[in-house]
């Protein structure tokens, strides 16, 4: 296969959501992972809970609020009226708004790239591989 005939790879970011209970134990269970490739305008999150993970870093984790949280991503992800003023945002502003530290039981984690020909594909090779 020539160079020509290989499929463009595109640039993409992409952070892991953590569930953290209790920030003063440092634990956390990967719960999700939001993608984001600025030359195809996509922005998009996958995520998976697995209440018995959770339960057992944290008796107290309430997996239905955890599962609110992630599907107010999922409306920040597009641009959804349920967002409020972070879904009425340009994509890479969203995508700022979600990778932003915060400290609540859902945070990101750090900012990590790298290159696909498919953004979806990579963002469910990424869930598999990073929550499960």
């Amino acid at each position: 296969m020539t160079a020509s005939q290989r499929p463009s790879q595109l640039a993409y970011q992409y952070v892991v959501l953590r569930c953290v209970p209790r920030a003063d134990r440092e634990e956390f269970v990967n719960v999700g992972v939001v993608l984001y490739c600025h030359a195809s305008d996509y922005l998009q999150c996958a995520w998976r809970v697995d209440s018995a993970r959770l339960g057992a870093l944290d008796a107290l984790v309430d997996p239905d609020q955890l599962r609110a949280a992630l599907t107010f991503v999922d409306a920040v992800c597009d641009g959804a009226v349920e967002a409020g003023r972070a879904g009425e945002a340009t994509t890479s502003q969203r995508f700022g708004f979600l990778k932003a530290p915060r400290s609540t039981v859902l945070q990101p984690g750090p900012v990590h790239g790298g290159l696909a020909s498919d953004p979806a594909r990579q963002l469910d090779h990424l869930l598999h591989h990073l929550v499960g």
